[in-house]
């Protein structure tokens, strides 16, 4: 019996778990917003960050090669999960990069999402963001007998776009 165990711990530990890779080429900077929570005391700012979804970002082979590419994924780069995984890297995107490339920018007193960001190398449609709490963890909203207030400027959505905010636990 104490074989058995011994083969399934050695099976456990020569499998290799295969997770995105980090780029390099550009340094993760996330846009500020700010916050405000209130009570019958007044308000308090706070200022938070906004994170890129991941479908949205630059994935490559470590130099300048995409591996998602016009809808589809490098057969070469990625021929199966476990490969693209080991492959491919995961870029992050500055302030500046979250402005030119995404249409993500911040104003002072909120955001701005553009729907469609026109650049050298195409064209990027919509974009979706997370508020952060710190750099490491997602803002989570307890509203259990509160309140929350957002303002929206739809006064430049295009007919037929859905202008929206969830609150999803992650």
């Amino acid at each position: 019996m104490a074989n058995v165990f011994r083969s399934a711990a050695l099976c456990l530990l020569a499998s290799t778990p295969a997770a995105q890779q980090v780029g390099t080429h550009v340094a993760e900077e996330h846009p500020e917003l700010p916050l405000w929570e209130c009570d019958a005391g007044g308000c308090t700012k706070e200022t938070k960050s906004v994170v890129l979804d991941s479908n949205w970002r630059w994935i490559h082979n470590g130099q300048y090669t995409n591996c998602y590419k016009d809808g589809d994924w490098d057969k070469t780069l990625c021929p199966d999960p476990q490969t693209c995984a080991q492959n491919c890297h995961m870029d992050g995107a500055g302030v500046r990069e979250y402005a030119s490339t995404y249409g993500i920018h911040a104003n002072g007193n909120g955001l701005t999402l553009d729907f469609v960001t026109d650049t050298e190398y195409g064209s990027n449609y919509g974009s979706r963001v997370y508020l952060m709490d710190n750099e490491r963890e997602y803002k989570m909203f307890k509203l259990k007998n509160r309140e929350f207030t957002l303002t929206v400027d739809m006064a430049r959505m295009p007919c037929g776009l859905n202008g929206a905010v969830y609150f999803v636990e992650m």
